[in-house]
């Protein structure tokens, strides 16, 4: 499971020109899952959304980072991303044979975004497995960490 979380101001899912999901300050989550979460993602899932959720990457008066998204109250937007598991060591043209299956993956995710929630203690807007999306942002900071669960 690989997580590339973006500390943002705001940020929206666009698809078929319809906004599917929004939010104001908060996390970004891109997520993707690979061959290697086939069996035992479950575990996984947990410490991921625990991590995500109680991650301090959100300065306190002193500018240090202090706060996590609960503290702020702030929201956090999931987005699934197969592609965090392509590979371009050779040729030109990205091999994404790493990502795991989608009849596995958007189960796996929507099992991500329900942990959330519950970590949370509130609903997560999504974005939607497998659709052409369109995600925009305004990314606070910078503020980007990559994780490898």
């Amino acid at each position: 499971m690989r997580i590339l979380l973006q500390r943002v101001r705001s940020a929206s899912v666009t698809i078929g020109g319809e906004r599917a999901a929004e939010i104001g300050p908060g996390l970004l989550l891109l997520v993707g899952f690979g061959e290697v979460d086939a069996d035992d993602h479950a575990g996984k899932i947990r410490r991921a959304a625990e991590k995500m959720v109680n991650l301090r990457v959100f300065s306190n008066e002193q500018g240090k980072l202090h706060h996590s998204v609960i503290d702020i109250e702030g929201e956090v937007l999931a987005v699934p991303q197969f592609t965090l598991y392509g590979k371009s060591e050779k040729g030109r043209r990205p091999d994404f044979t790493d990502a795991l299956d989608p009849a596995i993956a958007s189960p796996a995710f929507d099992a991500f975004r329900t942990e959330l929630e519950a970590v949370l203690g509130r609903p997560v807007p999504a974005g939607v497995f497998g659709a052409d999306m369109q995600v925009a942002l305004v990314n606070d900071g910078p503020l980007t960490l990559a994780f490898d669960f």
